[in-house]
């Protein structure tokens, strides 16, 4: 690592080093920033520190890099050149903001610290400067207070402790109406504050205040909410953090300067309208911080929210009609909807940052749809810009609009959907009543990078501070947790056990339900009705179909199951477990009777009372799945879950069976298993009693031939065979199903097509997949099983260690949830290509729970499998998925 290494990228007025595609090594903002500046747009000149520091750094046991000093004090001379200011000067001090910019856009994760380069001695230069004392000591202290709390770790209450109190005492309710003799006070109280706690003063170098705060960025690269948000959102550690280093404008100069923040479109339903806030006489944290109520950005949204204050179209006309026009640039720049940052320095307009805005799933696939339709995208671009994964918030539930509710409290609507839950203030306390199994509502005075474990284990959000871009919004859009913000009116005790809200008290504990599209709080649970999915959900499912080359099946066992599958565009039915068909009163009863019979005669009497249930239920499925495939699986019962336990379940077997109750329970223990998943299942228990089997093929098929007379459509079953370890296995039972269907369709007189074959679970089935082919007509990979014994890990049980994994980074994912594509993934492979070898038609699905992660099918449509099959209500998750893995791996 030598000093010919380029370390720094400098950007400014028209032009820059970087530009959007070097990304990855300038992060997010580096790469904005220098693509803005070239665009021409205002951007206040600095330069960002490439994301290979931060990988140095650490490889370096947290030392930098020879030559980056270096670089540093060169560009900075250069950014002071441009705008006529010198960094630590007395008299022209240039200010500096420093903010970290990882690759992937990680909000409130990575600390700022701005007006750097102010101390006792330049804090002079920039009062005489800027003529205005009471803006310069306002920034001082602001910088005291944030470095303080980024850089030298000193707690923040402490500051604002001090504040509060003194503005008490002087009777002031905002910070702007302090002087600048209120500020000095400030400071000198803040400095002492600084002093007590580290037992050194605060920093009086301009130059040790700059590489305290750079490091304090790299360090925050590993602290635990960096960690955490990384785990969530899967971006690996070694990608790094860039650091910018940035001129200061000021948007607390007075009435003619302002700060805010701004949407391209509505972040929340994806309408093409201006979105934002903004503040006048104040600086960006003010508006994400959620202490002042920021004003609306147009006319238009201050009238529909019923605000007095000004927007700032009306406030600050010229500077409004300049932002308009960048709003364009930028989005036809990018074609995208992005998020922007600005500041207004005495009515000049500059560009902080820019960045693909984050959404909720209903705006990010009204903005595809429409921008493909407004020509900026093509219906491909449209398919691949809606994330698979956030679909999955259109698929739930809103309130029911009949219901009653009993409001209150009201607040922003910051993140829609509908949710109810006990009232829980406490984020650890949250995430622990989460993994009791319970549901809870979080709500705090405003929410903190440190809540976001809480913000995850929470069904939704409520904060009393905060407007729709302080950090609670965004986090939980991005999480698609429903989420009002800024209900003014709650006020949370300080035992953190009850909040108040316009004279009503609420326990923790008690059950509430939010509405995060209208901002609504209501006491008590509200039902809920399923969401309609049309119009542009419709029409990019429409595009999505026309891409995609692999089917998408669900795996429903009811018909009511089997109709979500079809409304949301299932392609048939991939896994019908029949075991799950067992559980019900009538029937388990029978199912007992047959496990505990001693011979197969006792057998036969039983599955004779199953027969007709299981017809019926086949017949239900076929009805719904009018023509499509169904792959039905035999049983496959984990013994142990039909077993009675109780005397009173024992006695009710003896019963209907006219065996003797002592019998049975000794029966019941004697096929009692130690590890029931690797025990007598699958198609184990049907060389054993093959009588089993032929009664699901007589079911499977008279359904078949019944539903085919009634309603003329030919129906394909496809039996499957589970857990099969060798080709004899299959042979065997293969030809006994084969010989009860043949009866079936001479009874019948009808004549219908019906394919035998396995599911592929177990590593020995994999490999000799060539020689099981011989027998199967189809292999469907039960990829939970796949992976349990391939890993030799339990689903059930390793729940408790699997986390543990994850933070070594020992699995990067959970094995259960992504499919694992060196090992379990190869084994597929392998599968695939021996059973084409045997068999070039079999046909090849997927039907672990693997199938509706767009991960995994993204694998799966790299191995070439002709379908997934997955939950029913994943169904549309599975079709946008298989349609972007098409274009990756056409593009690719």
């Amino acid at each position: 690592m030598g000093d010919n290494m380029k370390w720094v990228y400098s950007f400014g007025a028209d032009n820059a080093e970087g530009d959007a595609s070097l990304r990855n090594l300038l992060g997010g903002k580096g790469a904005n920033l220098a693509e803005m500046a070239s665009l021409g747009l205002p951007v206040p000149p600095g330069f960002t520190i490439t994301t290979e520091v931060c990988t140095a750094f650490y490889k370096n046991d947290r030392n930098y890099p020879d030559g980056l000093k270096a670089q540093v004090d060169e560009a900075l001379a250069k950014v002071g050149e441009s705008v006529g200011m010198v960094f630590g000067d007395k008299s022209r001090p240039l200010l500096v903001s420093v903010r970290s910019g990882a690759r992937a856009s990680m909000p409130g994760m990575m600390d700022t610290v701005l007006n750097l380069g102010l101390t006792d001695e330049t804090v002079e230069g920039l009062a005489k400067l800027s003529g205005d004392p009471r803006f310069a000591y306002d920034s001082y202290r602001r910088f005291i207070q944030m470095y303080s709390d980024v850089v030298l770790e000193v707690d923040h209450h402490a500051f604002e402790e001090l504040l509060e109190t003194y503005k008490e005492e002087q009777d002031y309710f905002l910070d702007t109406e302090m002087t600048a003799d209120d500020w000095r006070k400030i400071i000198s109280g803040y400095k002492k504050v600084v002093e007590d706690a580290l037992g050194k003063p605060f920093p009086q170098d301009p130059q040790e205040q700059l590489w305290g705060a750079i490091s304090a960025v790299f360090n925050s690269w590993r602290n635990d909410r960096a960690d955490t948000y990384r785990r969530l959102h899967h971006i690996p550690e070694s990608w790094g953090t860039a650091v910018n280093v940035q001129a200061m404008v000021f948007g607390n100069m007075g009435a003619t300067s302002a700060t805010g923040v701004a949407f391209t479109r509505d972040p929340s339903t994806g309408e093409n309208y201006y979105y934002g806030e903004f503040l006048i006489n104040a600086q960006g944290e003010d508006v994400v911080a959620g202490i002042r109520t920021p004003q609306a950005l147009t006319k238009e949204s201050r009238l529909k929210m019923g605000d007095e204050e000004p927007s700032m179209e009306e406030a600050m006309p010229k500077a409004y009609a300049e932002l308009c026009a960048v709003f364009d640039k930028l989005e036809k720049h990018y074609r995208d909807m992005q998020d922007i940052e600005f500041t207004i320095q005495d009515n000049k307009l500059w560009m902080l940052q820019t960045r693909n805005g984050k959404r909720t799933a209903k705006a990010s696939l009204k903005i595809a749809v429409d921008m493909c339709e407004e020509g900026l995208i093509t219906e491909e671009e449209a398919i691949n810009r809606v994330d698979p994964h956030s679909l999955d918030q259109l698929l739930h539930p809103s309130l029911d609009p009949d219901a009653q509710r009993d409001l209150v409290l009201t607040g922003l609507p910051a993140s829609p959907g509908a949710a109810s839950g006990e009232v829980v203030f406490n984020s650890d306390e949250a995430e622990r009543l989460a993994q009791e199994g319970k549901s809870v509502i979080l709500i705090r005075v405003e929410t903190s990078p440190e809540d976001i474990h809480g913000m995850h284990a929470a069904k939704g959000i409520v904060t009393a501070r905060g407007g729709m871009t302080s950090h609670a919004a965004v986090v939980a859009r991005g999480m698609g947790r429903p989420c009002v913000c800024g209900a003014g009116d709650l006020k949370i005790d300080k035992s953190e056990t009850f909040f108040t809200a316009g004279g009503r008290k609420v326990e923790k504990g008690e059950v509430v339900t939010i509405d995060g599209g209208t901002g609504e709080l209501f006491f008590g649970a509200v039902p809920t009705v399923q969401p309609e999915l049309s119009g542009d959900f419709g029409k990019l499912m429409g595009w999505a179909d026309k891409v995609r080359r692999m089917r998408v099946r669900a795996n429903a066992e009811t018909p009511h199951d089997a109709q979500v599958a079809r409304d949301f565009g299932a392609e048939g039915i991939g896994l019908c477990r029949t075991e799950h068909m067992f559980f019900e009163a009538d029937r388990i009863v029978a199912v007992r009777e047959m496990i505990l019979a001693e011979d197969k005669n006792g057998r036969e009497a039983a599955l004779a009372k199953l027969l007709p249930m299981q017809r019926s239920d086949f017949e239900a499925l076929f009805k719904v799945m009018s023509g499509l495939p169904v792959t039905i699986r035999l049983l496959d019962p984990p013994l142990h879950e039909f077993l009675p336990h109780s005397d009173e379940e024992i006695e009710e077997v003896a019963k209907s069976s006219g065996m003797d109750a002592q019998k049975l329970k000794d029966r019941a223990h004697k096929l009692h298993e130690f590890n029931p998943m690797l025990g007598h299942r699958g198609c184990r228990l049907g060389v054993s009693y093959p009588e089993i089997s032929e009664m699901q093929a007589r079911a499977i098929m008279e359904a078949a031939c019944n539903v085919a007379k009634e309603t003329g459509e030919k129906v394909t079953p496809e039996i499957m065979i589970p857990l099969v370890a060798k080709r004899e296995e299959l042979a065997f039972l293969k030809e006994r199903i084969d010989r009860v269907i043949i009866e079936v369709l001479k009874e019948n007189d009808i004549k219908l097509d019906y394919l035998v074959g396995t599911m592929i679970e177990l590593p020995r089935a994999a490999l000799t997949a060539d020689e099981i082919a011989q027998d199967a007509e189809f292999f469907s990979f039960g990829t939970n099983d796949l992976t349990q014994t391939t890993f030799g890990l339990s689903r059930d049980d390793s729940a408790s260690f699997l986390p543990d994994y994850m933070r070594q980074g020992i699995f990067e994912r959970d094995p259960f949830v992504t499919l694992d594509p060196d090992g379990v993934g190869v084994l597929v492979e392998i599968a695939a290509e021996k059973g084409r070898k045997t068999r070039p038609e079999i046909k090849l699905g997927i039907c672990g729970e693997h199938g509706g992660d767009p991960d995994s099918i993204n694998f799966v449509e790299g191995a070439g499998l002709d379908y997934v099959s997955c939950s029913p209500y994943r169904t549309p998750i599975a079709r946008l998925a298989a349609a972007q893995a098409k274009l990756r791996k056409s593009e690719g």
